[in-house]
């Protein structure tokens, strides 16, 4: 860890500082109002530390500046980079130095960073509660890391180009937590699962402690809610990731070689999760706009649409060599194909558990 990296969790720990106590105090407030005994959420947040993880969603066939698949730069270099190293977000893209995202990660870590080396990655805290992953509008397939990762993590509720207060350490965990049980107990949902109060979450959060656990549980659609993980260190596959959980879509093509190839390499577990898929058909007007239905005719194969489908078609639009007059056209396909992902993430779910 750079003195970079520790400025940015000092940083952190430091805003955090003077929201602890009110906190404490909704914590209270919430585990009294729902029969819940300080006892068990003390032990909610030793199972988080003992057994949460890092999951880093990915597209596994997007193509990052140095014209390789993001699998096979993961196989290569065995490390997970940045946007400012791979040109390439299935968030904001904002690649360049005094850019929106440079701007807002001074905002967020207090201008801990400088330059492009040893920046933030940006992943979703897991506790297993999908199949799919906690975050899966940023990848179908996703890496889940070691446990020990968390001490190197800062945490928000939500995404952090919000700047919104609600952020923190695994030492000082307690504003991200209110956060969490404030939103159960006024919604009864929280990280996308319906039907979530106080007391079942927290039941959850003492007793998760398997990453195979998650897919005996019923997949759901996900987009908006989750816990952020911002990791201030280099990300070793060898040394920091323990899982990889790939869409099936990919079983049985080149793709999947690679992805096989990336597990053995560097000893990591292969899984397979219940897999996206969609009639194109069914695909709504009113969500991501109105050329959605159209566009999903065109991505699908056989009427039917898959990750693997939107990788061809995102591969397709990045290899079309593009005029500097055609640029903006070919980013507007490639967000309009971005948002039709967002499309297949809601509505493409299989809820099927597996066996």
């Amino acid at each position: 860890m750079t003195l970079m990296n520790q400025a940015a969790l000092s940083y952190i720990e430091k805003t955090v500082a003077p929201l602890r106590e009110q906190a404490h105090c909704m914590l209270k407030n919430v585990l009294l109002m729902s029969n819940v005994t300080i006892e068990r959420l003390q032990q909610a947040k030793h199972n988080i530390a003992q057994h949460g993880r890092v999951a880093l969603h990915f597209h596994p066939d997007h193509i990052d500046s140095r014209g390789l698949t993001v699998a096979q730069g993961l196989l290569k270099d065995g490390v997970y980079k940045t946007q400012f190293e791979t040109h390439i977000s299935n968030g904001q893209l904002a690649p360049e130095l005094g850019g929106i995202r440079d701007h807002w990660e001074n905002q967020f870590f207090g201008h801990a960073y400088a330059g492009i080396q040893h920046r933030p990655k940006y992943g979703a805290l897991d506790f297993g509660l999908n199949p799919y992953g906690p975050a899966p509008r940023f990848g179908s397939c996703y890496l889940l890391s070691h446990c020990a990762l968390l001490k190197n993590c800062s945490f928000s509720y939500m995404d952090s180009h919000r700047l919104l207060p609600e952020r923190g350490t695994l030492a000082c965990f307690e504003v991200v937590l209110a956060a969490l049980l404030t939103e159960s107990f006024e919604r009864q949902s929280a990280l996308g699962v319906n039907v979530f109060d106080p007391d079942a979450l927290i039941a959850y959060l003492c007793s998760f402690t398997d990453i195979a656990q998650r897919f005996t549980h019923t997949g759901f659609a996900n987009l908006d809610h989750y816990i952020e993980a911002q990791i201030h260190d280099d990300v070793s596959l060898e040394e920091d990731i323990c899982a990889l959980v790939v869409d099936p879509c990919y079983q049985n093509t080149p793709m999947d070689e690679t992805l096989q190839a990336l597990a053995n390499q560097y000893d990591i577990t292969l899984y397979y999760h219940q897999g996206y898929q969609m009639d194109a058909a069914h695909t709504p007007n009113n969500f991501r706009g109105a050329c959605m239905p159209a566009l999903a005719k065109q991505v699908a194969r056989q009427g039917v649409m898959t990750p693997f489908n939107l990788g061809v078609a995102t591969l397709r639009c990045t290899e079309e060599l593009a005029s500097w007059q055609q640029r903006d056209m070919q980013q507007q396909q490639l967000q309009q194909l971005k948002l039709l992902w967002h499309v297949l993430v809601k509505f493409g779910v299989n809820t099927t558990p597996l066996s």
